[in-house]
């Protein structure tokens, strides 16, 4: 699930119609063309309505829902930019389940594993989204942000303690981190 949007975002939100037209724009960008293209190659088939806007009760920008799709929470969005970058880093999820058969959500390790895909590949934590909000180091930004919000959506998760949260990443942080497929190398 992609982490909360800014307080700004949260306290606006646009409507479902707006948002699905944002989702409709974010479609003709490279990098969600290229994901799409990925996923194809890969036998997935993504269909007219996999990526949705929506109303959430949740605080989050979307999510990734098994069998379903993505959800762009139209409530807690209001620029054009945070839609692309939820697009783009649910995709990623998407990619993932699509290449990796075997993928349990249930199992913190392989979410743990998604969720830093996804944060790293996705430009989640590029150092001005950081500053944006309000985190920012020299040094060690990406990987911070990356740590910080795969705790945040792993603990989120129902079958992952914090304990179990922060084992999970820690043991797949290498491999998982260095995984760039679909990309040569992090975009």
């Amino acid at each position: 699930m992609e982490e909360e949007p800014s307080a700004k975002s949260r306290s606006r939100g646009c409507t479902v119609n707006e948002c699905q037209d944002m989702i409709q724009r974010s479609l003709r960008t490279p990098m969600v063309k290229f994901l799409k293209e990925q996923m194809k190659k890969a036998g997935c088939k993504l269909g007219d309505n996999f990526i949705k806007a929506v109303h959430c009760d949740t605080q989050i920008g979307g999510g990734y829902l098994r069998g379903e799709g993505i959800v762009v929470c139209s409530n807690h969005i209001d620029m054009q930019d945070e839609v692309n970058q939820v697009v783009i880093h649910e995709l990623i999820h998407a990619y993932d389940e699509c290449r990796a058969a075997n993928l349990d959500w249930t199992n913190c390790a392989h979410h743990a594993c998604s969720e830093i895909r996804a944060g790293h590949l996705s430009g989640d934590c590029h150092y001005k989204r950081e500053l944006l909000r309000g985190f920012m180091k020299i040094r060690g930004h990406e990987q911070d942000c990356v740590r910080r919000r795969v705790m945040k959506s792993v603990t989120a998760n129902p079958s992952c303690s914090e304990t179990a949260a922060r084992d999970a990443m820690e043991a797949v942080w290498d491999i998982c981190f260095n995984d760039t497929k679909p990309f040569d190398r992090a975009p």
